[in-house]
C-alpha cells in the first residue's frame, strides 16, 4: 500500500493501491459504530469506481446494524443538506474531490450536514485502530434510497433568490460538470432559473474530459464554449460539486478566488452581517465586507474550521478560496449550486456584463508555490521568516501569515506530505511574486540547514 491519506476530513486513496473493499468496508462500519443513533445517508459522486465503494460502504454501515440511506449519484452539497433533512445521524460521501480517475475517497458528515470537526475526526481516526461494533445476523442493518434529494436540495435555494428576475434575463449559461455528480442537479437548477444552458459533461460517469481540478489550464473548452455561444457567464464544477469557477462573458477565467468575492458582495448587498473564510483566501472578500460594513473574520484553512467559526460568529456567508460557498440558509457545506445562483441573482438584478462587475472589485494578485521542508524545520523556517519581515504583522497558529497594509504571505505545512506551501497575495503581481519568492529562499536555507 503506497497511496492512502487518512485525515480528520476522512480518506482518500488509489484503487488498487491503499484504498481496497476490505480497509473501505472498515471505515464505514467505523463510523458506523462511532455516529449516535439513527440512519446514515451514502452518496457517490459518479467515478467509475464508486459502485465498488457503494457495495463495500453499505456492507459496513449494514452489518454494523445501520439503516442506509442511499441517493445514488449526488453532490458533496446535497448529502450535506439531505443529512439535516432527514434527521440522519450521519452522512457519508464517496468521492475524492478534484483527484484524477484512480483515485477514490470517503468524506463523513456530521447530523448537522457539515463535514467531521476537528474533534469527530481524531476520534474516527483513533477508533479505526480498533474492531467495529459488528451485529449478529438478526441486528444487521437495511438500505432505502432516497429519490428527493434534488429537490429538497433545490428547495433550500430557490427562496434566496428573484426566480422572476432571472427568468426575465434570459441568461446564456455554459456549464461544465465534466462528468462529475454536477451534472445531476446543475442543469435542472440552470432550467429552473430559465436559462439557456449548454452544458459540457453532463453525464455523471466520471469520465473526465479534462483533468478535473477546476484551474485555468484545465478550462480552456468551457473559455471557447463561453465565446462560442456569446454566453452570459461560464461555470465550472469540480468532480463532487462543492467548488465553482467562473468564466465571464469575455471568456476571461476570473477563477475560484473570486467565486466568494462575487457572492459575498451580492449577498451582503442583501443583508449585513459577519463573513467568514479562511487564513488561504484572497483579501478581496475582506475588502468588500469593509465596503458593506459588515464584521469580516479568518478561520484556520479546512472547511470544518471555517464552519466552526461561521457558527460562532453567526455569519451570513462563509467559505474558501478555492470555489467554495458556503450558506447557513442551505447548509454548512461548500455548495456550488448556491454560487451559480448568487451569481445569476445578482447579474439579473444588475446593470452591465458579468465582465462589467468584476471589474469593480479591488484588483489582486495570488501567487501558490511549495518548497520541500522537514517537518523538523517548520518552526525555525517560521521563525526565520518573522525575523526577517520585522515591518508585518505576524499571525501564528494555522502556520504563518504575515499581513502588511495591502499584502500579505502564509507559508503552511502539509499533513500529508514534507512539504510547506507558500501563498502570498499583494495588488501587483510582480509584487506578489517578489513576496512568494523571498518567503520560498528562506524556507529553503532553513530546510537545506536542517537536513
Amino acid at each position: 500500500m503506497t497511496q492512502r491519506i487518512l485525515s480528520i476530513s476522512g480518506l482518500r486513496g488509489i484503487i488498487g493501491d491503499g484504498l481496497d473493499p476490505e480497509y473501505v468496508t472498515h471505515f464505514a462500519a467505523t463510523l458506523g459504530t462511532l455516529a449516535g443513533p439513527g440512519p446514515i445517508v451514502v452518496a457517490r459522486d459518479g467515478r467509475e469506481t464508486g459502485p465498488m465503494l457503494w457495495h463495500s460502504v453499505v456492507a459496513g454501515l449494514m452489518a454494523t446494524g445501520r439503516r442506509v440511506l442511499d441517493l445514488g449519484i449526488a453532490s458533496t452539497p446535497t448529502c450535506g443538506v439531505m443529512v439535516r433533512h432527514l434527521e440522519a445521524a450521519g452522512g457519508l460521501q464517496m468521492t475524492a474531490s478534484h483527484n484524477p480517475p484512480p483515485w477514490n475517497g470517503l468524506k463523513p458528515f456530521l447530523p448537522a450536514g457539515s463535514v467531521f470537526d476537528a474533534a469527530t475526526g481524531q476520534s474516527l481516526l483513533a477508533a479505526l485502530e480498533q474492531s467495529p461494533a459488528w451485529k449478529a445476523f438478526d441486528g444487521l442493518g437495511e438500505v432505502e434510497r432516497v429519490d428527493n434529494a434534488n429537490e429538497v436540495h433545490l428547495g433550500k435555494i430557490l427562496p434566496l433568490i428573484n426566480l422572476a428576475a432571472i427568468r426575465g434575463r434570459k441568461l446564456r449559461v455554459v456549464l461544465d460538470c465534466n462528468h462529475g455528480s454536477g451534472g445531476v442537479l446543475g442543469p435542472v437548477l440552470l432550467r429552473e432559473l430559465g436559462c439557456d444552458v449548454t452544458v459540457l459533461g453532463e453525464t455523471p460517469d466520471g469520465k473526465f474530459e479534462h483533468t478535473p481540478e477546476p484551474l485555468r489550464e484545465n478550462l480552456t473548452g468551457l473559455v471557447d464554449a463561453v465565446r462560442e455561444h456569446s454566453a452570459d457567464v461560464g461555470f465550472a464544477q469540480d468532480p463532487d460539486a462543492d467548488r465553482l469557477a467562473i468564466v465571464d462573458n469575455r471568456g476571461r477565467y476570473i477563477g475560484e478566488e473570486l467565486t466568494l468575492a462575487l457572492c459575498a458582495d451580492h449577498r451582503l448587498s442583501q443583508h449585513k452581517g459577519p463573513v467568514v473564510v479562511n487564513g488561504s483566501t484572497s483579501r478581496v472578500t475582506a475588502d468588500l465586507a469593509e465596503k458593506h460594513g459588515c464584521p469580516f473574520h479568518r478561520s484556520h484553512v479546512g472547511e470544518a474550521n471555517v464552519v466552526s467559526l461561521m457558527r460562532q460568529v453567526g455569519a451570513v456567508l462563509g467559505g474558501e478560496g478555492n470555489g467554495g460557498i458556503i450558506e447557513p440558509r442551505v447548509g454548512y457545506v461548500r455548495d456550488s449550486f448556491v454560487g451559480m445562483a448568487y451569481v445569476l441573482d445578482a447579474l439579473a438584478s444588475r446593470d452591465g456584463t458579468l465582465a462589467d462587475w468584476v471589474d469593480t472589485l479591488p484588483k489582486y494578485s495570488i501567487v501558490k508555490d511549495k518548497v520541500t521542508c522537514p517537518q523538523s524545520a517548520v518552526a525555525p523556517a517560521c521563525r526565520a521568516l518573522v525575523e526577517k519581515f520585522t515591518d508585518a504583522r505576524a499571525t501564528e497558529g494555522d502556520g504563518l501569515r504575515l499581513d502588511w497594509n495591502d499584502s500579505w504571505v502564509q507559508v503552511r505545512a502539509s499533513n500529508t506530505e514534507p512539504i510547506i506551501r507558500v501563498i502570498a497575495e499583494a495588488p501587483r503581481d510582480e509584487t506578489a511574486r517578489q513576496l512568494c519568492q523571498s518567503a520560498l529562499d528562506i524556507v529553503r536555507q532553513v530546510a537545506s540547514a536542517a537536513s
